[in-house]
């Protein structure tokens, strides 16, 4: 009798092991290995997905981000498309000396610099025209933003051939320029527009 009480209790007592097995092993809630990669490998990598434009609060931002994040419609790509089309436009008004699109272009101290030019090459007696071989190369020199004001430095590769004629006789000039051109936009302003201020030579 007491053999088969013995079988009876070691058998209750396997089922009540088995029972608490199958709960204590089973996985309750989030698991470690659960949580997303980011999540798992802490703020350093959470830091690192941010998009590039976001400052950390009391840290200020510079170059491009700093514009974007006064003026979020700026975008690079067509800024560059809208400088080379102004920089065509500027040289071939400079040569025929196209002085009222010039100043819808230009800071009044360009303005004051071409203006001179124009102003020799008519008291010499000389015209000029300019036609581009291929298109203007533009690419992004630098950035920066002072208070409201934007200003983006492009570096502008270029081939032309300029034609002129003066008291000597016509003469035909192929030409490679290198230059820094700078543009300004106050960021408040509703005129999307971008004004020439400053013109540098550069290196091709």
């Amino acid at each position: 009798m007491q053999v088969l009480e013995l079988i009876i209790f070691a058998g209750l007592a396997a089922i009540v092991l088995y029972q608490l097995y199958s709960v204590l092993g089973r996985r309750v809630g989030r698991q470690p290995e659960d949580q997303p990669a980011a999540e798992a490998a802490g703020p350093a990598a959470r830091k690192a997905e941010r998009p590039l434009d976001t400052a950390d609060e009391g840290v200020a931002l510079t170059g491009l981000p700093a514009i974007r994040q006064r003026d979020p419609s700026f975008d690079l790509s067509r800024f560059l498309a809208g400088a080379r089309g102004a920089y065509e436009m500027t040289v071939r008004a400079f040569a025929s000396g196209d002085r009222e699109t010039l100043k819808n272009l230009l800071a009044p101290n360009v303005m004051a610099s071409f203006e001179a030019g124009i102003a020799a090459r008519e008291a010499e007696g000389r015209t000029e025209t300019v036609e581009f071989l291929h298109s203007p190369r533009a690419d992004l020199e630098r950035a920066e933003l002072a208070g409201d004001l934007a200003r983006v430095t492009v570096r502008f590769l270029a081939e032309f051939r300029s034609r002129s004629k003066g008291p000597e006789g016509e003469a035909v000039d192929d030409k490679r320029t290198a230059e820094l051109w700078t543009f300004e936009r106050n960021v408040r302003s509703r005129d999307p527009n971008w004004t020439l201020v400053h013109v540098d030579a550069a290196e091709a």
